[in-house]
């Protein structure tokens, strides 16, 4: 390569930037750019340094890695990020690669496996491993065979109807027998399960789909 895959480290646990500085500085044709302890520092960071690759922990204190995530989307549709989690694959794969990630790695994984996956995604390319490419096939076929509305909970489902009906939440606490509190709960699960914004977008699609009380 012409230069060096300058990648910026994000990860609130020193042991884990230090160990992830020495693989870099084992590898030929990568560097250091900088390294950060949070989300919030990420994004600062990014924003003055110049970077190939951003190489982010899910879990961070002060913002978690996938709403970093979006928010170095947004502002860097072009940069590539590669997610590191002890998170196994399973629970946080499918959401980091469709919120924008470029690949998702086990800190489980080899060195030798991180040096590949940074390199692929340096290219443009994205990144999973066999483990993540079967949690994708999963959540695709999951897409096809269910409607979103489907994988609701009961009272997420009963909460989506009403809300579709025009309730307030105080009125579907009332008729629930539950808590404002409870009811707001239901509504944000299933505003992210069906990845919808607000009441007049489950209203939308609560007419759509007939589920109107």
């Amino acid at each position: 390569m012409s230069h060096k895959i300058r990648i910026l480290i994000a990860d609130d646990h020193a042991i884990i930037r230090h160990g992830l500085k020495q693989i870099l500085s084992d590898t030929d044709d990568m560097v250091l750019a900088a390294e950060a302890d949070g989300g919030v520092a990420a994004l600062q960071l990014l924003r003055s340094v110049e970077c190939d690759v951003v190489l982010m922990d899910v879990s961070m204190p002060d913002r978690n890695g996938i709403d970093t995530l979006k928010l170095i989307k947004k502002e860097f549709p072009r940069l590539p990020v590669l997610i590191l989690s002890m998170h196994p694959e399973e629970q946080y794969a499918v959401r980091a690669l469709r919120a924008g990630a470029a690949g998702y790695l086990s800190k489980q994984a080899a060195p030798e496996q991180l040096v590949v996956a940074l390199r692929q995604v340096a290219s443009g390319k994205k990144y999973v491993s066999a483990e993540v490419a079967e949690e994708l096939a999963n959540a695709i076929g999951e897409d096809f065979d269910r409607l979103p509305h489907e994988k609701l909970s009961d009272r997420e489902y009963q909460t989506l109807c009403m809300i579709s009906s025009g309730k307030t939440l105080t009125q579907i606490a009332e008729q629930l027998n539950l808590s404002v509190k409870t009811v707001s709960v239901y509504r944000a699960r299933l505003l992210e399960k069906m990845r919808l914004r607000n009441n007049a977008e489950l209203t939308h699609y609560g007419l759509k789909n007939g589920l109107v009380e």
